[in-house]
Formats: structure tokens, C-alpha cells, sequence
């Protein structure tokens, strides 16, 4: 079966820069706490290495595994401050532990407004969850909660000065 391509494939190409987790690894399995499942609990990121011009980021989760022809968003959030380089593991879910203030939470694909966990339908073969930080110039989008997360992903790669992604992958047996 081919795969389909990782969602950033068709964006206008910009510079890479370093995101990483102690609960993600490149091509590693995903945790049961980043399953629907298992509690829908984001992982802790942290990135470095961005443009000194970033004035706000974005992060994102996609699988472009799931059986829709679109993939699935699994967490759309923006309007992070510059000076933010980390979220602890939980940012995106339940009470938000370490979200800072200001930072937007548009609805997921499960119709909620913060990180849904890998669910890929039983049997379908791996899933990859594609984390992304999107590095922006400018401090705000100017978008809000109520935005769909496919014309948010447009308006990111638009303003997008620099990506950094971690592909984590997750079965459902």
C-alpha cells in the first residue's frame, strides 16, 4: 500500500529547525497516553534552533494515514509566544498544565478544542502522528477557535519562517 504524503509536502519549503520530546521519538511508537484511548494526553515537546525573527509558534498533530482521503488533525494549536520553546506533556489536554496565556486551541478533527489521541481503526496497520512546530513571523494569525484546522494549516504554511517535525506511529492491534 503506498502511504500517502506527510502533510507538509505541498507547503512552501522553509528551513528546518529542532523539535524534540522526552515521550516522542523519530519513528518510535507512540505512548497509550498519546491514545484516544489511553487518556488523550499530549506529549512534552521542546524545540530550539528556529529563526531569531520568529515572532510565534504553532504546533500541530496530523495523521495522514487516516482512512478519510483528507488525514485527520488531532491537535491545532497557535498563538504560542516566542519566548515559548516547550509545552510540558498534558499542555493540549484536560486542565492545559503549562499552556501559556493567549496561546488558541482551533477544534480538532474529534470536534474538541485540544490534542485527541492516535485512534487508527483496528487492523488499518500503523498510523503516523506527525507533530509539527511552525516557527512564524508574525505574533498572532488573526485567526480563531472556530477556524477549520485545514484553513488553519494553509495560513501556517503562509506565514511559516521555519518547521520542525517528530513522526511517532501507532497501531491499533
Amino acid at each position: 500500500m503506498d502511504r500517502p504524503p506527510l502533510p507538509h509536502q505541498f507547503l512552501r519549503p522553509v528551513p528546518p529547525f529542532t523539535v524534540s520530546s522526552d515521550e516522542v521519538t523519530e519513528g518510535g511508537t507512540l505512548a497509550a497516553a498519546q491514545a484516544y484511548e489511553g487518556g488523550n494526553v499530549s506529549p512534552q515537546l521542546r524545540w530550539s534552533g528556529f529563526p531569531a525573527d520568529t515572532r510565534s509558534f504553532a504546533v500541530t498533530c496530523f495523521d495522514p494515514d487516516a482512512p478519510t482521503g483528507s488525514g485527520w488533525w488531532h491537535w491545532v494549536l497557535f498563538d504560542l509566544p516566542a519566548s515559548v520553546t516547550e509545552l510540558p506533556a498534558g499542555a493540549g489536554s484536560g486542565a492545559f498544565p503549562g499552556l501559556p496565556a493567549g496561546a488558541i486551541h482551533a477544534r480538532n478533527d474529534y470536534g474538541t478544542r485540544d490534542f485527541g489521541g492516535a485512534a487508527p481503526p483496528k487492523g488499518h496497520g500503523p498510523h503516523r502522528y506527525v507533530f509539527t512546530v511552525h516557527a512564524l513571523g508574525v505574533e498572532r494569525l488573526g485567526l480563531d477557535a472556530d477556524t477549520s484546522a485545514a484553513a488553519i494549516g494553509g495560513t501556517l504554511g503562509f506565514h511559516a519562517l521555519a518547521r520542525a517535525t517528530l513522526c511517532g506511529v501507532y497501531e491499533n492491534h
